[in-house]
């Protein structure tokens, strides 16, 4: 499978369980877990080839120019962080389909899990730095959007904000260290990047790539003093905690470090600034974790003081450090999840995460007591558990690190560090499940169902197999992971026993040390409790308070809702900007000879001044405007005919007839004519600002006429690619549906959303309530006419129907090789409709509707999708085209492209879209008084035929 299917299946899958949610929660979860299993597949199937030291790779060619490639990668590193973002995202779905209410929207919960987790893949599979920032910010997106899941809790919402502000930031800061990087290597693929080691640490950017690089990672992991983020993002349901805060969010940051570990690793400012961060977060986060009450937030403390364990042994640049750093990764993943899932299963069954009112729980959770305590002995590093593996690799590499020349130093605060995470993980098994029974808990305590205890068990079960036999389990995934991280070939052993090591005894103190924190623990709470110390929540909100008073002040004066304001500072802004380019750039004089101009073109430029002039003079008469703007259109039209485009003239004259019947209908519910909203000064200065631009485009359109270019422009390619290319003699037609069909996807995306918020802005206007009942209460402000269907355009319009119907279908097929195409049949075949409205009234038209518009948009942007995915079956990019000749018996051979499938989807989309804004004015009409008739002829009588048949 490919790398980039892989990452994509997250995201396309995300789709799916908020319109599955309606076959029930069991297909929901069903679905979502589906979509995760097959990604997991997809890695598994590279597996065997990665841990013989393989390299898979995945390319998508974009922009190559410019160095923007959609690349992928898959080597040891990857292969680890992905199967633990999938593995574990799996038995998170199992979880949270147990753990969540049926008030909980869970359809919804699993789009933001899965777009969550296809960043998170993508950012471990990218190449590309600048793919790799794309999933970074997205991950920081959709993080936000599952820590805020619950948005009836306030923490819950504040929680997601500071997430999203702090990692955020850091990413922004991460972009700038990845640009310098990709500066000075002259490249942006990671693969090139890490082959560069002596380049990038020779350069004088060196430090300033590091420590921005850095930012990205330490808030992204929690470091100090960017730690203060995730416990208060434990608002968020205990899935999103256990998946988002043990496995995956936080620890791409260390993916990051270990992924530029051989570029960035083994100089001085690297050891000073990652170990000694890591250091001083993983004892500082031990030491609170102590003496927080709350389940989650003790957990999220502890998370914090790991991921500084972590990026401390990274730090040390050391390969024996790094292979450490790996090993303890997989084991903090497998029982951090497992604890995060106990606690909300203790907090779902009796309805409180507060350590003080809970204790007893043995007796009435047996099996959740079993699998707190294998994981939470693990986390405090006692034998035989994984934990007590990595914990003791850990004390090693820290008994022999120098920091500044001091030897003590590193493995004094090292062994506190671990003495504070016996406590904790002691704690939290005595105050949580042992002592007596209580009788006073918000809810009375029993195991949960197999569904909540069976992914936390698991793992439990992971945590011992590694323990006993880690060389077996995972001793190989440890080598090519960490081989991947170092660059060469890593040297992996673990043992329960090294024999009368420095890291025995250390070990030693930490059980002892710990022991005793936790039976002096009461008189140290209160004592803790006491003291004052600074709260990071109250500094962050200090800090961001200015910043956001200053924000709403910028936010008032220029966000005011007036577009004019608006697109007076973007001209403003480009004018400037062009002068400046104009002013210090170097100018020739133009080499080509003035066209000659003929009287013919004189006119109709003249006629086009005139009606824009007139546009800009007559502009409040509604009415007037609109057939301005229609002549403005024609003389376009008639421009490209001249300049031998007869597509585009066919193009733009059937948008200007679509329109301006549309505008025209839309007009008879406004006033003749707009207010004045602007004083005379305001418009002499949007005048100036006006004209000045139109005589700078102009200026530059000059430029570019009288100048040969000294290169291939664009438009040669097209032409001569065309035919060979595309298979297709309109090149305008070709380019539409081939060279650039991504552009006219997003465009026919573009106008299909745009009817679907029309028509919601007018179900949205017919529901408001009295108000909007005074804004509809529409009256005709002269007599009308008794005819309300002149018979002459009934008649006139049911022969134009099928004729016009036909012709759309000649257009359309016509429009590869010949003027034409979908966009232009289906505005034929809409404007033939949208005179059956004029013509028979809106009630007789609309009843004899047979076509969901809004299906027809679904159904056209729908072809022309499967039409581009089509093409990944052939290896080939998105709407690729194909053609081919056929030739059949008495029949003269002919040509068949796929681009007539996807012009198919632009043709539906286009009809569905205009149908769908003249059938919402159509509404607007019959409740703003107007009478349906039964028969197209009916004539309305006036009030005097009326009072005449009452005598």
């Amino acid at each position: 499978m490919s790398l980039a299917l892989i990452a994509a299946l997250p995201f396309l899958g995300a789709l799916l369980p908020g319109l599955l949610i309606r076959a029930g929660r069991n297909a929901c979860a069903t679905v979502t877990g589906l979509v995760t299993a097959l990604a997991l597949l997809g890695i598994l199937m590279h597996a065997p080839a990665v841990m013989r030291g393989e390299v898979i790779t995945t390319q998508i060619e974009w922009l190559p120019v410019l160095g923007l490639n959609a690349t992928f990668f898959l080597d040891g590193l990857g292969l680890l962080f992905a199967g633990l973002i999938l593995g574990i995202g799996l038995l998170i779905i199992l979880y949270a389909r147990f753990y969540l209410s049926s008030k909980d929207p869970m359809g919804q919960f699993y789009s933001y899990l899965l777009m969550f987790q296809g960043a998170m893949v993508g950012i471990v599979l990218s190449d590309n730095i600048l793919l790799l920032l794309v999933f970074w910010e997205l991950t920081s997106l959709s993080s936000f959007l599952l820590i805020g899941y619950w948005k009836h809790l306030p923490e819950g919402r504040q929680g997601a904000r500071m997430a999203l502000t702090v990692t955020g930031a850091g990413g922004l800061a991460m972009i700038a260290g990845m640009m310098i990087l990709g500066h000075i290597v002259g490249s942006y693929e990671l693969t090139v990047i890490l082959e560069n080691k002596d380049l990038i640490q020779a350069s004088d950017w060196y430090l300033p790539a590091l420590i921005l690089i850095l930012i990205g990672a330490f808030t992204k992991s929690a470091q100090f003093p960017f730690h203060f983020w995730l416990p208060h993002a434990m608002a968020a349901p205990t899935p999103v905690s256990a998946y988002l805060h043990s496995a995956t969010m936080v620890k791409a940051g260390l993916f990051l470090m270990a992924r530029m570990w051989p570029v960035l690793a083994g100089t001085p400012e690297w050891f000073y600034i990652v170990a000694t961060t890591g250091l001083i977060t993983m004892v500082m986060a031990a030491k609170i974790a102590l003496f927080k009450d709350d389940l989650k937030a003790l957990l999220a403390y502890s998370t914090v003081s790991h991921l500084g364990l972590i990026t401390m042994l990274l730090g040390f640049g050391t390969p024996a450090a790094a292979v450490v750093a790996v090993f303890h990764i997989i084991n903090h993943a497998t029982f951090k999840a497992a604890l995060f899932m106990s606690a909300g299963i203790v907090d779902h069954e009796t309805h409180t995460r507060d350590i003080k009112r809970l204790g007893g729980l043995r007796h009435l959770m047996p099996i959740t007591f079993t699998i707190v305590c294998v994981t939470a002995l693990s986390m405090a590093g006692i034998p035989p558990l994984n934990g007590f593996l990595s914990k003791e690799l850990m004390l090693e590499e820290a008994s022999h690190t120098l920091w500044m020349g001091n030897a003590w130093l590193m493995p004094v605060l090292a062994t506190i560090g671990a003495v504070f995470s016996v406590a904790y993980s002691f704690r939290l098994i005595a105050h949580t499940f042992l002592g007596p029974v209580r009788d006073d808990y918000p809810s009375k305590p029993h195991d949960p169902g197999f569904g909540m205890w069976a992914a936390p068990a698991l793992l439990a079960a992971l945590v011992i197999a590694i323990g006993i036999m880690p060389m077996t389990t995972v001793g190989d995934l440890v080598r090519t992971t960490a081989s991947a991280v170092i660059g060469a070939e890593a040297e992996v052993y673990i043992s329960h026993w090294h024999g009368f090591v420095p890291a025995l005894w250390m070990s030693m103190i930490a059980v002892g040390g710990g022991l005793l924190l936790l039976a002096l623990h009461r008189p140290m709470d209160a004592v803790w409790l006491s003291t004052p110390r600074p709260e990071a929540k109250a500094i962050f909100d200090g800090l961001m308070e200015p910043f956001a008073r200053l924000s709403r002040s910028i936010t008032d004066k220029m966000h005011d809702g007036s577009f004019a304001r608006y697109a007076a500072i973007a001209t403003v802004t480009i004018l400037l900007a062009g002068y400046y380019a104009y002013a210090t750039g170097t100018h020739s004089v133009g080499t080509r000879a003035m066209t000659p101009i003929h009287v013919v073109p004189f006119i109709g430029w003249v006629l086009l001044m005139g009606a824009t002039v007139s546009l800009f003079t007559f502009h409040r008469n509604r009415l007037l405007a609109l057939v301005l703007v229609g002549v403005i259109g024609l003389m376009v039209s008639v421009g490209f005919v001249y300049l031998s485009a007869p597509d585009l003239a066919l193009t733009q004259i059937s948008v200007e007839v679509a329109t301006v019947m549309l505008l025209l209908l839309a007009l008879n519910f406004l006033p003749k004519e707009s207010p004045v909203e602007s004083t005379a000064g305001r418009r002499g200065r949007d005048g100036l600002i006006a004209a000045v631009a139109g005589l700078g485009i102009g200026a530059l359109i000059y430029g570019l006429m009288m100048r040969d270019f000294a290169f291939p422009t664009i438009s040669d390619f097209h032409l001569a690619n065309a035919k060979p290319g595309g298979g297709g003699t309109n090149v305008v037609n070709v380019i539409l549906v081939d060279f650039r069909g991504y552009d006219t996807f997003g465009e026919i995306t573009v106008l299909g959303i745009a009817g679907l918020v029309i028509y919601a802005l007018v179900e949205a206007l017919l529901r408001g309530g009295p108000a909007n009942d005074r804004l509809l209460a529409w009256m005709p402000d002269q007599k009308r006419a008794g005819d309300r269907h002149p018979l002459m355009l009934v008649v006139a319009t049911r022969m134009i129907l099928p004729i016009a119907i036909l012709v759309g279908v000649y257009i359309f097929l016509r429009g590869h090789n010949e003027p034409g195409g979908g966009f232009v049949a289906g505005l034929v075949v809409a404007i033939a409709t949208i005179m059956q409205y004029m013509a028979s009234g809106y009630g007789w038209a609309a009843a004899r509707q047979r076509i969901d518009y809004h299906a027809l948009i679904g159904w056209g942007v729908t072809i022309a999708g499967l039409c581009g995915v089509g093409s990944w079956f052939a290896a080939r990019p998105f709407l690729t085209s194909s053609f081919g000749y056929v030739k059949l018996p008495f029949i003269e051979k002919f040509e068949l492209a796929t681009a007539a499938i996807f012009d198919l989807g632009v043709f539906l989309t286009v009809v569905g879209a205009v149908m769908l804004a003249l059938a919402s004015i159509s509404r607007i009409a019959i409740r703003a008084g107007e009478t349906v008739n039964i028969e197209p002829f009916d004539i309305q009588p006036d009030e005097d035929e009326k009072t005449e048949g009452a005598h």
